[in-house]
Formats: C-alpha cells, sequence, structure tokens
C-alpha cells in the first residue's frame, strides 16, 4: 500500500447528520460556564475547575488540606 493510500484512508471525526461531532473534547462543556477548558467530569460533575472551587462548599464537598 503507498503512502498516498495510506494517507487518504485515515477517518476524520465522527459527526452527526448536522456535521456536529458526536463524541471527543469538543462535545463537552461546563454545565455552569459552557467552557470547555479544564472540565472536571469525575462523579458527573462536568464542571470547569474554577466553577468547581466557587460550587464546591454549597454542594457538600470539604477541602482536607
Amino acid at each position: 500500500m503507498a503512502h498516498q493510500n495510506v494517507w487518504n484512508s485515515r477517518k476524520g471525526p465522527r459527526a452527526d447528520h448536522d456535521g456536529k461531532p458526536i463524541s471527543g473534547k469538543g462535545t463537552r462543556e461546563c454545565r455552569c460556564s459552557g467552557s470547555q477548558h479544564g472540565l472536571i467530569r469525575k462523579y458527573g460533575l462536568n464542571m470547569t475547575r474554577r466553577d468547581f472551587r466557587e460550587k464546591a462548599e454549597s454542594m457538600g464537598w470539604t477541602k482536607y488540606r
């Protein structure tokens, strides 16, 4: 298989019928601010680090250190 055949056979990101991606980092956003940077997804939080620090105490999280 030549280099050009291999290069052209690469699949791009998966998308739905509207052209929006189905999976990957671009599909996830913060539930508070809508930002995509610095997401905490653990425990289903889906919040940025900044928003989590602001709202953690009211959500019942305690800081031990």
